[in-house]
């Protein structure tokens, strides 16, 4: 069984995604063995105990300092003993331990075509105002693994979704979850749960079916 940690801030769609294909068959031998946010109270937690899926919360305002915030994330994670840690719309910078803890097994869900519109301060709703001011006719999703910088690790998947006349933040978000989002983060996890996705320096090579 390839078991995933799940890290979430708010309402988990992107949790719900993973855990619909794992209940469909879509994601084989796949299991959800812990789902963490670093807020308390989200909707993603409600999700998780639906399924049946340990959840926990690790706030940052029950720590003294950041120091001590990420040794407890850090923790929390080990105590899944994932072979892959999933952030899906986690609002927190992966501290260096944990990036150094699981090298190349933490993936990021990003909703921009890296590197378009990604790093500090491109973040939720920041991200679509982001490609509506710049006037872009394309944008999408993208999934990459996560090193020491921001949205700075080798790319998965991406896929594309058009932007239309008319559209706000809040529409144009909810197109790229429904068309690229929720497809292409089911389908990194599944292509890494079969050992099919093999990084080259910066550049991912996947193996076909």
């Amino acid at each position: 069984m390839y078991k995933i940690a799940v890290c979430v801030s708010g309402g988990g769609t992107n949790l719900q995604a993973l855990i619909d294909r794992i209940e469909d068959g879509y994601l084989e031998d796949v299991s959800i063995v812990r789902v963490i946010s670093n807020n308390p109270g989200v909707y993603a937690l409600e999700r998780a105990k639906a399924a049946g899926i340990e959840a926990v919360c690790v706030s940052p305002k029950d720590y003294e300092d950041r120091g001590e915030f990420n040794k407890a994330l850090l923790e929390a994670v080990r105590g899944a003993d994932p072979d892959l840690v999933v952030l899906a719309g986690f609002l927190v910078a992966i501290p260096p331990e944990m990036v150094e803890a699981y090298p190349d097994r933490i993936i990021n869900i990003h909703p921009a075509l890296i590197p378009s519109f990604c790093g500090k301060g491109y973040y939720g709703l920041k991200v679509h105002e982001g490609a509506l001011a710049r006037g872009v006719k394309i944008t999408g999703a993208t999934v990459h693994f996560v090193d020491a910088g921001l949205d700075s690790g080798p790319i998965i998947l991406q896929k594309a979704v058009e932007v239309q006349n008319g559209d706000t933040p809040q529409i144009l978000q909810k197109r790229v979850m429904e068309q690229a989002e929720w497809t292409i983060l089911p389908e990194a996890v599944r292509l890494l749960s079969k050992g099919k996705v093999h990084i080259e320096g910066r550049i991912t090579r996947i193996d076909a079916d």
